[in-house]
């Protein structure tokens, strides 16, 4: 089986990710930011042999995926499987409330534990295995080809450290850049990192949040 080429977008920016407020499932919109953001990444791919444009089916990835899509030609595909961790409890909540409200799980969370889920939310562990299954199910229908991933901060956390062999409870040291050009080579053996948080399509800085 040939490889299979995958370009990883996260969604443009929203007011929630300016207030650093967890979306995690709330279906949150892109602001004036974050349409700029999918136009201009919707123009840097336009021209690249994309057999597929699939996206997480909240509508701040959606809407960036439709723009890809839109410019490229490609088909659009709405995936459940690449949603945001979910937080449930969490969700609309700014990381200082919960500092402030809940110093327990702050501090798990902070500390990055990979055991630690929001009251009905998801692990990292359980994130992992969701965007490392959904992937290979994704990559294996096009082997030889490109597709583009449209997705969320938490859900390109986890391709960088399946591409690079990071583990979960790992600081982070890359970027989750609004509308950023990530790179990987999938095979049945898992991900190879090619490029990363490429920003050149974008004038003026985009938000950098660890979730949204």
């Amino acid at each position: 089986m040939q490889a299979t080429r995958i370009i990883a977008v996260r969604h443009g920016e929203t007011a929630w990710n300016v207030d650093t407020r967890i979306q995690g499932h709330l279906d949150i919109a892109l602001n004036d930011t974050g349409r700029w953001q999918a136009r201009q990444v919707a123009r840097a791919l336009a021209d690249e042999p994309l057999a597929a444009v699939y996206t997480s089916d909240l509508q701040r990835a959606h809407a960036t995926a439709q723009a890809i899509a839109q410019a490229s030609g490609a088909p659009l595909v709405a995936e459940p499987g690449l949603r945001e961790r979910s937080f449930v409890a969490l969700e609309g909540r700014t990381f200082a409330d919960i500092e402030t409200e809940l110093p327990e799980q702050a501090r798990r969370w902070r500390q990055r534990d990979p055991h630690f889920a929001p009251e009905g939310g998801e692990t990292l562990v359980q994130l992992r295995e969701r965007i490392a299954a959904t992937t290979h199910r994704l990559a294996a229908q096009h082997s030889g080809g490109l597709i583009v991933l449209v997705a969320h901060g938490g859900v390109l956390d986890v391709l960088y450290r399946l591409a690079t062999g990071q583990e979960l409870q790992a600081p982070r040291t890359w970027q989750l850049a609004n509308a950023s050009i990530n790179r990987l080579l999938w095979t049945p053996q898992g991900l190879t990192l090619v490029g990363w948080a490429d920003t050149q399509h974008l004038d003026t800085g985009s938000r950098d949040e660890t979730v949204t």
